[in-house]
């Protein structure tokens, strides 16, 4: 059987950027799913108008350079979303849905969710930046979403299949390099004449948090990056273990070593395409790829 005909595989060639339906439950389905649990207990936590402590005590503050003790809310604000507003957090986890899932089989699900938090770690990086251009001083201007994360998902996905449509209000369909260029020059536009006063703005919109994003978005495509690499994985940790210590063969039983021989390639080949299937095609390393392509060009001549 050849290695494209097993089931996994055949699962991950064989779907198309776009919108698939589908029983297992992807990553980009786990997020959503965290938010909305987190959301929860904004909503158990809050006080009147008040957000309430648990908000409070993990969105993101721009004055964070003076409190850097802090360095948490970097990653924390981008599960919160505003108590006061069930649409935020529904938008969001919309958009997430329609374009997560894709860039997530696109690049597998570990370097997915690496990309995917330190694009909200960007994101808020940007937005505390942009305050202190703005206002020149450390101000406590809180700021909370995913929406700077779902950003650079979006601007990936638009990067990767800048030819496949995309329905604007499900109605006006459009390509989806003139999307990301419309979503951008919305964001351009927001962040460049939005209010100054503190007291003015609006913590569900962060204009510059898109743009980070964005940015990182564009920068991580064009540069080719892997940021799973980073993470220590089973695979990272083969090298630490004990050697196999030499066998001597014994011509009586060389049928026998052909069989284990083929066994132990299968085995490599099953391992290989698993992970081409949790880290995308892109995680494997130069042995990898020449291992597979042998046994793809075994496979070819044992069908003729």
């Amino acid at each position: 059987m050849g290695f494209y005909d097993r089931d996994y595989q055949r699962d991950y060639y064989g779907r198309a950027p776009g919108f698939h339906l589908g029983s297992s439950l992807t990553l980009t389905s786990k997020i959503a799913i965290v938010m909305f649990a987190v959301y929860v207990i904004q909503l158990l936590t809050r006080q009147g108008q008040n957000d309430g402590w648990f908000t409070n005590l993990f969105c993101l503050h721009a004055d964070l350079p003076r409190h850097p003790w802090r360095f948490f809310e970097l990653l924390t604000y981008g599960f919160l979303h505003a108590p006061n507003d069930l649409r935020h957090i529904v938008f969001n986890m919309l958009a997430l849905w329609f374009f997560g899932r894709s860039v997530e089989f696109r690049y597998g699900p570990r370097e997915y969710l690496a990309f995917f938090l330190v694009a909200i770690v960007v994101a808020g990086a940007t937005w505390v930046a942009s305050e202190f251009v703005v206002n020149r001083q450390w101000l406590p201007i809180p700021m909370l979403g995913a929406s700077g994360g779902i950003a650079a998902v979006l601007l990936l996905f638009c990067l990767n299949y800048p030819h496949q449509v995309v329905y604007i209000y499900g109605v006006l369909p459009i390509p989806a390099w003139v999307f990301a260029l419309i979503f951008v020059t919305q964001d351009m536009f927001g962040a460049w004449g939005r209010p100054i006063g503190p007291g003015e703005r609006d913590i569900n919109v962060a204009y510059a948090a898109h743009l980070g994003g964005a940015a990182f978005a564009l920068l991580y495509y064009q540069l080719g990056w892997r940021l799973d690499r980073l993470i220590p994985s089973g695979n990272s940790l083969d090298r630490f273990k004990p050697k196999p210590r030499l066998r001597v063969v014994d011509p009586d039983t060389s049928d026998d070593s052909e069989d284990d021989e083929e066994e132990s390639r299968e085995a490599q080949v099953d391992a290989i395409l698993q992970k081409i299937q949790e880290h995308g095609r892109d995680s494997l390393t130069r042995t990898e790829r020449r291992i597979l392509e042998e046994a793809s060009r075994e496979y070819q001549k044992r069908r003729r």
